[in-house]
């Protein structure tokens, strides 16, 4: 059987195209619902699914006995009533080894669009969370997203990959923290009404700020992302009464100039008792006049100060990529032993089943001619047959276990069949064809 992953992603797609395609929690409960219920989806067909659906990607993870991406494609299709045509040459088509590979980059935030962002390991957990729900997952799949999940967490936590802030907004909160130390009692005064500042106001109210002050020119729209945040509004006329509250401020507005200038700061800073004032310029052109970081207890940070400390921290992070891959190379070995024992785990049932039947049918041939034998006798007889067969059965198993995806798997599992006699139960299946996966991995093969 083989893995398969066909999506797309931000890297492939433009935002109409996936938007068109992205699954919400109940469409996709719906589309793996019809699993095995008709359609060109079937049990023979594809066995087990997970859908991956964020604002940045679409992946559908299957497993079935041949390749069946166009079975895949045909049910996405269906499913987001999108013609093939239109989203088919954006698809990337990753099978077994490169499938998995892909979905331990992607929960370890190697494939996202800010590389090491938190949010795809919660994503890919709830996508597990959905397949289970409907029963669409098994055994291959299971172990797959299991793994795929305590990767992405052991680079977390082994590793500094989302350790720095990786967007403009949450460098931004970064940088008023250290000058404003008690965060969550800061006062934060919003000036303007941009999307930038919108993002920063939402990276601090993740850490707990609740007091905010929006001022802008519309005061309707003041008045909207107020009611938002829960925050008061302001006319432009009180602005320097707002300045002088403040410990933190954000600037966003689309004036042709600048707006906060350095007589405005500098009356607000003499009735503040050297508190420190925190000013988050993040329009472009800027709000904030260059001087009015020279003022005594001001710190300004403007779009180019955010971008180098975006793009430091972002160096960072792809210094740890490296051991984030180590990470990766490690679990991906583990799921391939895994793999490689559901090959030769089969083989060894019916290497036990048949081992059985035979102690078993000895067994009653002999308490047959030993009729004065006790219950406690019979089964003292019992008990030693099982454990003869176990012993006996104990070095062939171990040496199956061993070669299990090694080069001599197939020789040792074809060997076995035949000195325990299970051709005519296995209807002469091969180690490749048993019906359990067959991935045809190397051990060179591994996530660069």
């Amino acid at each position: 059987m083989h893995i398969h992953c066909l999506g797309l992603n931000h890297t492939t797609a433009d935002l109409e195209l996936r938007e068109k395609l992205a699954f919400s929690e109940n469409s996709v409960k719906a589309a793996l619902a019809r699993l095995g219920c008709g359609g060109c989806i079937q049990p023979e067909t594809v066995s087990e699914m997970v859908i991956l659906s964020t604002c940045n990607r679409v992946e559908i993870y299957a497993i079935a006995p041949e390749p069946a991406f166009e079975t895949l494609e045909d049910f996405l299709a269906d499913v987001r009533e999108v013609p093939k045509s239109r989203f088919d040459i954006h698809l990337y088509r990753l099978m077994d080894q490169e499938a998995i590979a892909h979905l331990f980059r992607v929960s370890a935030g190697l494939d996202s669009l800010v590389l090491g962002e938190p949010q795809i390991l919660g994503q890919v957990m709830r996508a597990f969370e959905l397949a289970r729900g409907q029963s669409a997952t098994g055994p291959v799949l299971s172990r797959l997203f299991q793994t795929a999940l305590r990767a992405g967490k052991r680079a977390r936590t082994e590793t500094a990959i989302g350790h720095n802030p990786a967007s403009i907004s949450s460098v931004a909160v970064r940088l008023a923290e250290k000058k404003v130390p008690d965060l969550k009692k800061a006062r934060v005064l919003v000036v303007g009404a941009g999307e930038m500042a919108e993002l920063a106001v939402e990276a601090l109210r993740k850490r707990g700020v609740t007091k905010i002050r929006v001022v802008n020119r519309t005061l309707e729209r003041a008045a909207l992302l107020a009611e938002r945040w829960g925050a008061g509004t302001a006319t432009f006329e009180k602005l320097p009464e707002a300045v002088r509250w403040a410990d933190i401020m954000i600037t966003s507005t689309g004036a042709p100039h600048t707006i906060i200038h350095p007589e405005l700061v500098s009356e607000a800073m003499t009735e503040r008792a050297g508190r420190a004032l925190a000013i988050i310029d993040i329009a472009v052109p800027r709000d904030v006049d260059p001087e009015v970081g020279q003022i005594a207890s001001v710190s300004v940070f403007d779009i180019d100060t955010l971008e180098e400390h975006l793009e430091h921290s972002l160096a960072r992070r792809e210094e740890e990529v490296p051991r984030v891959n180590a990470i990766l190379r490690e679990v991906q070995a583990e799921y391939q032993e895994y793999l490689a024992m559901l090959d030769v785990i089969p083989l060894i049932a019916e290497m036990h089943q048949r081992a059985d039947t035979i102690r078993q049918n000895e067994l009653e041939k002999t308490l047959r001619r030993l009729p004065e034998l006790n219950e406690g006798e019979r089964e003292h007889l019992n008990l030693l047959t099982q454990a003869l067969v176990k012993k006996i059965l104990h070095a062939p198993i171990t040496q199956l276990r061993s070669a299990a995806g090694g080069p001599e798997a197939i020789e040792y599992a074809t060997v076995a069949r035949k000195l325990f006699a299970l051709e005519a139960q296995s209807g002469q299946k091969s180690q490749g064809d048993n019906g359990t996966v067959a991935l045809g991995f190397e051990q060179n093969q591994a996530i660069d």
